[in-house]
């Protein structure tokens, strides 16, 4: 291949076909980064921007909120309108939103860039949509597993990252990078990744997004900030009660609609609910590993049990868990082909409780948190290949990407949970030493106890789906169920030259 091909986009269908999963595992790598891009800077936004501590927690809560709204609706949009373009769509959001962050100190201003680039989680679902309508059958599974496997890449290698930038460059260099990052993404998909034919039938459900947008945020509202309002206050119970009133209004219109922003009948299906069910238990799970390492190793040695250690070497405790799930992305891929990915499930359900066990024991040493934390990404990359394929067996083809994109929620329902969980212990199980309060080693123990048994409780959910049958596949599940599937240029090009 000539530079001069390069250059000129007429590089050979063979090499470009095997260029687009690893683009597409890049921008999922890249937008994942984005969700822990300013946890080590949170400390110091009050006295660098002069916004309270509440407001500068806005800066992580707005990203989960709309990331939660738009990834099940950007996941339809594109199974309407096309899942190139919609991707093509939320990298440049996510371009603008670090372009913000870049150019303005303003705490407003970072709240909305931050706000658009959690609207970017929708790049993950989407680009496991485009997976399955593009890449021959033998390469769907290895390439979903490294898709799947880029959320939690991208969350163990931003925060070693973003601390090492925060600690030796003016903090706007990291929006920057992002901003660069989040460009090249753009060129890459523009240049590799084809358009896929492959479309629902439908209009747009406006009156149906809103609902979900009032839900979700309601929801997702009273969870995150249900500990600092009071979880029996007027606020945190009316919030609760109105966003159950409009959902159940919201899910009488979606039963009713011809062309609902999310199928409720599909997503009744025991394949479908519980695989959400588990992916829910699964997300709490694995933020549980992100969220408690880095704050276990820091805090100071007159503790008793705390390392001491800067938020560097934290950060760094998480990269291993990285690392490893790129490479046992293969493997994940390979149990879900041999056993089904009902059993790979199962295999990733044990493996997350075991690294919980491992680190109950081993608290003391930073080696063996490390080795404890990376058991438990261990588990994550399995689980993460295993989901979404579990998912594309209980969906028509011309609706997968809203359902990836709902099961995608349903992880970040989960961590939003597990936040929640581990504020609430971490702040009430604690004692004084050399004048401060901090939590006790029970209470970052009690945490691993309940990350095990959120595992153990995606097992049983996992235990509960219907077996894995040998020759099943989601493009025969999508005719059975009345999905549309028209057949795409690119899919044949791609086949025939994989």
């Amino acid at each position: 291949m000539t530079s001069v091909e390069l250059l000129s986009g007429t590089t050979p269908g063979r090499a470009r076909s095997r260029l687009v999963v690893p683009v597409l595992a890049f921008c999922g790598t890249v937008v994942a980064v984005m969700q822990t891009l300013v946890v080590p800077l949170l400390p110091h936004v009050p006295e660098l921007t002069g916004a309270s501590v509440g407001a500068a927690g806005w800066l992580v809560t707005v990203t989960l909120l709309t990331g939660a709204v738009f990834t099940p609706v950007l996941g339809r949009v594109g199974d309407l309108y096309g899942k190139r373009r919609v991707l093509l769509a939320s990298l440049g959001v996510l371009t603008l939103g670090s372009l913000l962050c870049a150019v303005s100190s303003d705490i407003g201003v970072l709240i909305t860039g931050r706000a658009l680039q959690g609207a970017a989680l929708a790049v993950i679902p989407l680009g496991i949509s485009i997976i399955r309508d593009e890449l021959p059958a033998e390469r769907v599974l290895p390439s979903i597993a490294l898709m799947s496997s880029s959320l939690g890449i991208g969350a163990a290698i931003g925060l070693p990252l973003a601390a090492v930038v925060t600690e030796n460059f003016d903090w706007h260099t990291m929006f920057w990078a992002s901003a660069a990052l989040g460009m090249l993404d753009l060129l890459l998909v523009l240049w590799i990744v084809p358009e896929s034919a492959v479309r629902s039938r439908g209009r747009f459900d406006v009156p149906g997004t809103l609902g979900l947008a009032v839900v979700l945020v309601g929801v997702l509202l009273t969870i995150t900030q249900g500990s600092d309002w009071g979880w029996t206050s007027a606020l945190t119970l009316g919030l609760l009660g109105a966003s159950v009133a409009v959902g159940l209004l919201w899910g009488w219109y979606e039963l009713r609609t011809p062309s609902p922003i999310m199928d409720l009948r599909v997503s009744a299906r025991p394949a479908v609910l519980l695989t959400n069910v588990a992916a829910l238990f699964i997300g709490f799970s694995f933020y549980a590993n992100s969220l408690v390492t880095a704050q276990l190793v820091q805090e100071p040695t007159s503790t008793g049990y705390g390392l001491g250690a800067s938020i560097v070497v934290s950060g760094l405790c998480l990269l291993p868990g990285g690392l490893a799930m790129v490479a046992l992305s293969p493997l994940s891929a390979r149990i879900s082909a041999t056993y089904g990915p009902r059993t790979a499930l199962a295999v990733a359900a044990v493996v997350m409780a075991l690294g919980y066990v491992v680190r109950f024991f081993t608290s003391h040493s930073l080696w063996l948190i490390v080795a404890g934390a990376t058991v438990v990404a261990c588990g994550t990359a399995i689980a993460y290949s295993a989901l979404p394929a579990l998912v594309m067996r209980a969906v028509p083809v011309s609706e997968t990407a809203s359902a990836n994109g709902l099961n995608t929620l349903m992880r970040s329902v989960g961590q939003a949970c597990c936040s929640a969980v581990v504020i609430a212990v971490l702040a009430r199980i604690t004692f004084v030493v050399d004048g401060r309060t901090a939590p006790t080693l029970h209470a970052y123990l009690l945490v691993f106890l309940i990350a095990a048994g959120a595992a153990l409780a995606a097992l049983v959910a996992t235990l509960l789906l219907p077996s894995d049958r040998p020759g099943r596949d989601a493009a025969s599940d999508g005719a059975r169920s009345g999905g549309t599937v028209t057949a795409s240029p690119h899919t044949s090009a791609a086949r025939g030259n994989a």
